[in-house]
């Protein structure tokens, strides 16, 4: 059998390494931070950066504004760190007063883990302020900016970012099972010094360091992903025609019209996120109305239309919160407008007053 998938040219080295220096551009780091691309999904370089960079005698500030966060807790305990957490509720975002507070209780803190967008809980936090008052006190800073980049700014240098892990599945429009991270040069040396840092394993950013970068990026360390690297080619060429300019303002259009359109629609809908400036352009989430099963509201809305991104809430939230994941090539005024859509037919059937048409006008407004 034969395939256009199947019995490709073997990805050379060469062929890598140039999807790599797209990659490093898309974030606006390939002069100053090394840039590898990990054979896995984000969770793999996440894990890894914590576990390269963290052990005992690490002190960490956690931020946790979402799951993730949890996550990155859970990994920096098992390294031995001591971690001290700072939970905001999940539909607010942390502020840079309150890292700086946290600073002033523990001034021993030399690593903090945040995620710049949380898209199951559909905020963004303030990585520019928080990276000023983590440089401040010298700390090395760790980002999650998987959901975020292509969908918002995603700075590292300018923010003062050591460890930026970014995938390609969300407002990229690319594949799941590739992912990168930009690593600045202290956090090398930190990584160097930890005993603990994994190293012949999958999960070894030292072993990239050393037989990849250090080695001039002629010999790839294992086979890689390669219908996965060619996709994540494919991926990078799409952003760089629209431009990461216009790719961002369609993710902060869709965001402002979901809310809008949202608002106007009525029927006890309401955004999760309180403030509009805390919201992540990557997904809105929403609150069901009280009363509701936003699991069974989604499954309605689905009903007519499969297609549509709308999902109900992960976890403890899966009862109460709606997720409208207008990311990617989904990202367009026609999906937020048939999401609402369907969302009020929803609302409609189970007894609800709804305006469609007013929430049809509030989404051509708010389009940018």
């Amino acid at each position: 059998m034969t395939h256009p998938f199947l019995d490709l040219t073997p990805l050379s080295a060469e062929h890598f390494a140039s999807i790599e220096d797209r990659v490093a551009r898309l974030m606006n780091t390939s002069a100053t931070q090394d840039v590898v691309i990990m054979q896995g999904e984000a969770l793999l370089p996440l894990e890894g950066a914590i576990r390269a960079a963290a052990g005992p005698g690490t002190v960490a500030l956690n931020v946790i504004t979402g799951p993730y966060g949890q996550t990155f807790g859970d990994w920096l305990r098992d390294c031995g760190a001591a971690v001290h957490d700072l939970a905001v509720p999940f539909h607010a975002a942390v502020t840079a007063d309150q890292v700086r507070a946290a600073f002033a209780e523990h001034p021993d803190i030399d690593f903090v883990s945040l995620v710049h967008a949380e898209a199951a809980t559909g905020n963004t936090n303030p990585v520019a302020e928080i990276g000023a008052v983590v440089r401040e006190h010298g700390a090395l800073f760790y980002l999650d900016a998987v959901a975020s980049i292509a969908a918002e700014p995603v700075l590292p240098d300018a923010w003062g970012v050591d460890l930026c892990v970014i995938g390609a599945q969300k407002a990229m429009g690319g594949p799941a099972g590739v992912s990168a991270v930009s690593v600045s040069a202290r956090a090398w040396e930190r990584m160097a010094a930890n005993p603990q840092a994994p190293r012949h394993s999958y999960l070894s950013l030292l072993d990239w360091k050393q037989r990849w970068i250090d080695g001039g990026r002629k010999a790839l360390l294992h086979a890689p992903a390669q219908l996965e690297m060619l996709a994540l080619e494919a991926c990078v060429e799409r952003i760089e025609s629209e431009g990461l300019d216009a790719l961002m303002a369609r993710h902060a259009s869709a965001a402002a019209a979901t809310r809008a359109g949202t608002l106007a629609l009525g029927g006890g809908l309401q955004p999760y996120v309180h403030e509009a400036r805390d919201a992540a352009p990557v997904a809105t989430t929403l609150r069901a109305p009280a009363g509701t099963d936003a699991r069974e509201l989604v499954a309605k809305a689905l009903a007519g239309d499969p297609v549509l991104p709308l999902v109900a809430g992960g976890g403890a939230l899966a009862a109460e919160m709606i997720r409208v994941n207008h990311y990617g090539p989904q990202a367009t005024r026609g999906v937020v407008q048939s999401s609402l859509a369907a969302l009020g037919g929803a609302l409609a059937e189970a007894g609800f007053e709804v305006d469609l048409e007013g929430a049809r006008r509030a989404v051509a407004a708010a389009w940018a």
